[in-house]
C-alpha cells in the first residue's frame, strides 16, 4: 500500500510539472498537488490518517474531485485513445481528474485499513494516552 501511494505521489507530481506552461496553470497545479500530498502522506504516514483531523478534508477531496471529474468528463468518443487525448486538452483534463479521483479513493482504503491495526504507542491520537493526561 504504502509503495503505491508513493507512487500515486510521484505519479501526480510530474502531474503538477507538466502545467507550467498551461494558461489555466493556477487552476490545474493544486488540482494535482493536493492529492498529490494526500498521497504522500498516506504512503509516509499512514496511521496519521486515523486522525479525525485528516479523514474530513480527505472525504472533502476525495467529493470535490468525484465532482470535478463528473464535470469534465471527456466528451470525445474513445477519448482513451491516443490519437484523441493527444490533440484534445479537454480530455487529458478529465482523465486527469479520474487519475486524482482513484489516487484520493487509494489514500482513503489505504487510511480505512490502518484503522483496524494498533496506534504505535505514545501516538497522540491514542485515547488511552489522553485519558492518561499525557
Amino acid at each position: 500500500m504504502r509503495v503505491i501511494n508513493a507512487i500515486l505521489s510521484l505519479i501526480l507530481i510530474l502531474f503538477v510539472a507538466v502545467q507550467y506552461n498551461d494558461p489555466d496553470f493556477l487552476y490545474w497545479m493544486p488540482v494535482y498537488a493536493i492529492p498529490a500530498g494526500w498521497t504522500a502522506f498516506a504512503a509516509y504516514r499512514p496511521a496519521r490518517l486515523r486522525a479525525p483531523r485528516a479523514a474530513l478534508p480527505l472525504g472533502a477531496c476525495i467529493v470535490l474531485a468525484a465532482i470535478g471529474t463528473v464535470l469534465h468528463w471527456p466528451a470525445e468518443a474513445g477519448f482513451w485513445q491516443r490519437e484523441v487525448w493527444w490533440e484534445s486538452e479537454t480530455a487529458r483534463e478529465g482523465m486527469g481528474l479520474m487519475v486524482v479521483t482513484l489516487a484520493l479513493l487509494f489514500a482513503a482504503l489505504t487510511a480505512a485499513l490502518y484503522r483496524n491495526r494498533p496506534l504505535p504507542p505514545g501516538s497522540p491520537h491514542d485515547p488511552e494516552e489522553r485519558l492518561a493526561g499525557n
